[in-house]
């Protein structure tokens, strides 16, 4: 074989660091991002926030209004925001205070946050509704009703076992013979019988039937609360003692059989077993809510949907103008390469943030565009689309828009809703049309709302029904998107009221 020199043309993408930071910066939820910002806020000296402007400026899709980020530069700032006309550390503090005198009254007020520069001014909210409390709520709870009862010694200890057994939805974890056997190294002579007792003390605290062993147990604790002369309270007591079970089965006939009732008194029984709480726990020791921050906001705005970026996800950052200005010499001092490598650093993680903030507003506003008739009417009106449809409109790759749709939350009229709640796969209908699958599950939602409560749909009648509408779908699909609704099948929805 004769070795020989040739040349070939091609074309290849590299993997820059500065692409491969903007990668990642894109497919960053919301508080990931933020976290990210911190870290390189901190870690970065050239690099600060701004939060002397009034309103985030989003980057323009116009090549004539991008910013020239020449490296080269160095004394250049990347804000046009100007700098703040005194500093705090310049304030001085007067010699002697009136006692009256109020801190407002020594220093600015606060700046208000950015919510309320959305047009919410409530000052009437309370500041600490959105702070987590403590983790154990119910246990605190119950702890305090166990020092108010006064119990000797021993049956203090059988109570602090007993709630340190019991979760947060108000049940007991672990069986009497476990606490008994773990107490009996602390007292020899301990009963079950005592441990017993002091479970059904517990039992009575608030909230009634806390500390319980079953469903069954913590249903019946708390109908026994209720006055003997309750209608039904007797045969009530007897249902959820011994065929729970057969109540969650809507097994009606053989619960009519064995309370010996007809139709209208197993309703009042049933209605009046409603009344209790299978779960107390919840009552006192609710999970924290974690709310979820939207990173764009949709309204309607002259009969037009409008996107905006959220901006608390969006801070506006530019490079410290004192450090910048420190770069003016050519040597290659170790300083002066410090300062350099993170100039350069802080001006592509600029304009890494604001290609991110760009291309998720191209493919928020492709998204309201194609979706629009669902933020107009409904579920029933959304239309089919995948990733396809969104990466060619905008000539985009499809994995880029799965970076940029994962993780995003867009606020609408409608609720905070993902990115991907908008994208659903299609069904052919009778006029050779489309009905993307997320239509359907509303319709078959209707359905079920309206059905008879003693007759409720099968599976195959909503298909019919479907197709009377000209979509046609099988039962099994049918069947998928109910049990994805988490929709319980129709002998388990049949009521008798």
């Amino acid at each position: 074989m004769k070795q020989s020199l040739q040349l070939r043309i091609g074309q290849s993408l590299t993997m820059t660091p500065q692409l491969q930071q903007a990668i990642k910066l894109l497919q960053l939820s919301s508080l990931e991002l933020q976290t990210e910002i911190q870290e390189t806020l901190e870690t970065n000296p050239l690099l600060e926030q701004d939060d002397n402007l009034d309103e985030i400026a989003v980057a323009s899709s116009d090549p004539s209004d991008a910013r020239n980020n020449n490296p080269d530069d160095p004394a250049e700032p990347i804000s046009s925001a100007e700098t703040l006309a005194e500093s705090r550390s310049e304030q001085t503090l007067p010699d002697d205070f009136g006692i009256d005198t109020g801190w407002e009254q020594i220093y600015d007020s606060m700046p208000h946050s950015s919510s309320q520069s959305l047009g919410s001014h409530d000052d009437n909210r309370d500041m600490f509704e959105n702070q987590a409390g403590a983790v154990d709520v119910l246990n605190d709870h119950l702890l305090w009703q166990l020092d108010c009862a006064h119990l000797s010694e021993t049956d203090y200890e059988i109570g602090l076992a007993i709630i340190d057994s019991t979760d947060d939805s108000g049940y007991l974890t672990q069986p009497l013979e476990d606490i008994h056997a773990g107490l009996q190294a602390q007292f020899e002579d301990l009963e079950l019988d005592e441990i017993e007792a002091v479970l059904h003390l517990i039992q009575r605290f608030d909230p009634i039937g806390v500390a319980a062993r079953s469903p069954s147990e913590c249903m019946s604790i708390q109908l026994g609360q209720y006055a003997s002369d309750t209608p039904h309270l007797k045969k009530a007591i007897a249902l959820v003692e011994n065929y729970l079970e057969h109540l969650a089965a809507n097994d009606f006939p053989l619960l009519k059989r064995r309370l010996q009732a007809n139709d209208a008194e197993l309703s009042d029984i049933i209605k009046l077993i409603q009344t209790t709480n299978p779960h107390p726990g919840h009552l006192v020791s609710e999970n924290h809510a974690e709310y979820i921050v939207p990173d764009v906001y949709v309204k309607k705005q002259a009969g037009r949907w409008t996107v905006s970026i959220n901006p608390e996800n969006a801070p506006r950052l530019r490079v410290n103008d004192q450090y910048a200005g420190l770069i003016k010499r050519s040597d290659n001092s170790a300083q002066n390469t410090y300062l350099k490598d993170h100039l350069q650093e802080a001006r592509w993680f600029i304009k890494s943030l604001q290609s991110r903030n760009e291309t998720l507003m191209r493919v928020a506003n492709a998204i309201v565009e194609r979706q629009h008739a669902f933020l107009d009417y409904g579920e029933e009106a959304m239309q089919p689309m995948v990733l396809r449809d969104i990466a060619e409109k905008l000539e985009m790759h499809e994995s880029t828009i799965s970076r940029v749709t994962t993780n995003k939350y867009m606020h609408t009229p409608a609720g905070i809703l993902e990115f991907k709640f908008f994208f659903s796969s299609h069904v052919s209908t009778a006029d050779g049309g489309e009905c993307s699958a997320t239509a359907i599950r509303a319709i078959i939602k209707k359905f079920v709302a309206a059905e008879p409560a003693n007759k409720p749909l099968s599976d195959n009648k909503i298909a019919l029904l479907l197709g009377e509408q000209g979509i046609n779908v099988a039962r099994r699909t049918v069947a998928k998107y109910r049990e994805a609704m988490h929709i319980p099948p129709s002998n388990e929805r049949k009521r008798l009221f």
